[in-house]
């Protein structure tokens, strides 16, 4: 089955545009359907453009009138009731459903590194990776019971120029070129996977109209391991100054703030190495190419470039201020 109508449910996010414009590039016959509230990451020229709000069921409905798909991808299913109504509409009206789930669904504390794809699933620690867990055990039936053709992609920590991957975004950077430190949870040496969407790209639409990824899940991350001191101290260097680390445990970040903490405590804490064989053996030409250390400018270039997104956010600096304070 070859990708030739594909519709992609958001498609302007961090993760998903980078695939839709790959796809365009490819010659494919590309649609993106959501809300049109977007402007960060435009719809590239050669896509469709849809308006319609996939909560509510009407307007999409309306927006497909009746449309069939090759493919489906849904950038924007969250929760399994998402799932459900994605399985009620899309049954018998595309080839392949591919849902996004994430890597923090494995097994936290890892048990065993490097993760694969049959690593086990389970995160008591963040809401949000159960419901993603949850997503899948509703795909994996489906398939199993009625042959609906799902997908799943478990990305792990996918950025772009827009997004910096440390705690307190924008706000981190404005206080290291302060000379002020900055918060590191743990000891620094855990260790971390950070895949640029545009890798991510190379090898989400290379599964897109793949018979062999139906009813099967694959993760894809670069291949470039890094502990979060480095990631820190490569977003310093970006940003021309040095970085004044001072470490705190992840317990105490999620006392201070349970949703900061949630998502270390499920899944920034834990060591990641993940094994790409399974995705390398669908996508043969698959390689991740950009260095952190490239993308790590590339960030603080885009935002140097545009002053209206550079965010100071107050509750951010009175935490580490707190934090740091700490006896």
């Amino acid at each position: 089955m070859a990708a030739k109508n594909i519709l992609f449910i958001g498609g302007t996010g961090t993760i998903s545009s980078e695939s839709v414009a790959l796809a365009v590039r490819r010659g494919y016959d590309v649609t993106v359907l959501n809300r049109g509230a977007t402007t960060l990451r435009p719809v590239p020229e050669g896509a469709e453009t849809l308006v319609a709000d996939i909560r509510d069921p009407d307007s999409v409905r309306t927006a497909l009138d009746g449309r069939d798909f090759d493919v489906v991808v849904d950038v924007v299913a969250f929760t399994p009731e998402h799932v459900q109504t994605d399985i009620d509409f899309f049954s018998g009206r595309t080839g392949q459903y591919v849902f996004i789930s994430s890597a923090s669904a494995y097994q936290k504390p890892v048990g065993r590194l490097p993760i694969v794809e049959s690593s086990p699933l389970r995160n008591p620690y963040w809401q949000y990776s159960r419901n993603k867990i949850a997503g899948e055990e509703l795909l994996v039936a489906a398939y199993r019971e009625k042959g609906f053709p799902a997908t799943i992609v478990r990305p792990s920590h996918t950025y772009d120029a827009t997004n910096i991957p440390v705690n307190g975004g924008w706000t981190t950077i404005d206080r290291m070129r302060r000379g002020e430190p900055v918060v590191v949870h743990g000891d620094g040496t855990s260790l971390w996977v950070l895949t640029h969407s545009r890798d991510f790209a190379k090898a989400f639409v290379g599964l897109l109209g793949n018979p062999q990824a139906i009813g099967d899940s694959f993760h894809i991350t670069s291949d470039e391991v890094l502990t979060w001191d480095q990631i820190t101290t490569l977003m310093a260097d970006a940003a021309g100054v040095e970085a004044k680390i001072v470490h705190v445990t992840s317990e105490a970040i999620n006392a201070a703030d349970p949703e900061m903490g949630a998502g270390h405590l499920g899944d920034r804490t834990h060591s990641v190495i993940f094994d790409n064989s399974k995705i390398k053996a669908l996508v043969p030409d698959y390689v991740a190419t950009t260095r952190f250390a490239d993308g790590a400018r590339e960030i603080v270039d885009w935002y140097d470039a545009h002053p209206d997104q550079r965010t100071i956010d107050p509750a951010v600096n009175a935490l580490f201020d707190r934090l740091i304070a700490r006896p």
